[in-house]
């Protein structure tokens, strides 16, 4: 299954889903995440280059789930009456949560035609639940890219949503690195609690990442990692070698 894995996977883009990177949603905040809304921009532009038959979203959920085309999910909740569907139509009311949806959205604004798959995965989620996962990814399509949504620790600073805790900045450290250089060994054994105490909302997305990827090769380029308001937001993109 692991050589099958590997073969239908040819590319991942990393970004965050702070609800903000919405212009609309942000309003007179706006230009505070510019830099980061173009570094997502040219992340999915460079994923979307290797031309992908289908393009999976993956990203923290309440619960473990796939989601398909009809499916759908909403900005609502954080005063925007914005509902972006997974796969351009909606089905029926929006049930997809916020990482997938800012996927959703981010792919819709880079004018994406293809395919779109999203898959929810919890924070208990085990380490054999991630292997199981990560080899269904291979059923996905032929040629399957990634577009890994996760926030980092939301404890940088006294302002940070979670105040401040010593662990942060040592942890985003680690996760930015693995990105930055395609260390899929140190994305797969991130600590989970460790994550959790720090509020950040990616590494169970990000341990998946680790063990789709692992046993390839890949170009991996770090285009943005920064901490406004005390939360970890990095960028990336892996690009496999043939």
């Amino acid at each position: 299954m692991l050589r099958t894995l590997l073969r239908v996977l040819v590319a991942a883009a990393m970004c965050p889903h702070p609800p903000l990177l919405v212009p609309a949603v942000a309003a007179g905040a706006a230009p505070e995440l510019a830099q980061l809304r173009a570094a997502c921009r040219q992340g999915i532009d460079r994923l979307l280059t290797v031309d992908p038959d289908v393009l999976c979203i993956v990203g923290d959920a309440p619960a473990e789930r796939w989601y398909a085309a009809g499916d759908a999910g909403s900005f609502r909740p954080y005063g925007l009456r914005l509902d972006v569907a997974l796969d351009r139509v909606a089905a029926g009311s929006p049930t997809m949560p916020l990482s997938l949806t800012l996927g959703a959205w981010l792919l819709e604004s880079a004018g994406w035609p293809g395919p779109r798959r999203a898959l929810g995965v919890p924070r208990h989620a085990t380490d054999a639940d991630l292997a199981r996962l990560a080899a269904d990814l291979a059923d996905v399509g032929p040629r399957v890219a990634l577009l890994v949504m996760g926030d980092g620790s939301a404890r940088r600073s006294e302002k940070a949503p979670g105040y401040t805790d010593p662990r942060a900045g040592c942890f985003d450290q680690a996760v930015t690195s693995a990105l930055a250089t395609a260390d899929t060994a140190s994305l797969a054994a991130l600590d989970q609690q460790l994550g959790d105490e720090l509020l950040a909302v990616g590494t169970a997305a990000w341990r998946l990442l680790g063990r789709a990827a692992g046993g390839a090769s890949w170009d991996a380029e770090q285009l943005a990692s920064i901490a406004p308001y005390g939360v970890g937001y990095f960028v990336a993109v892996w690009i496999r070698r043939p």
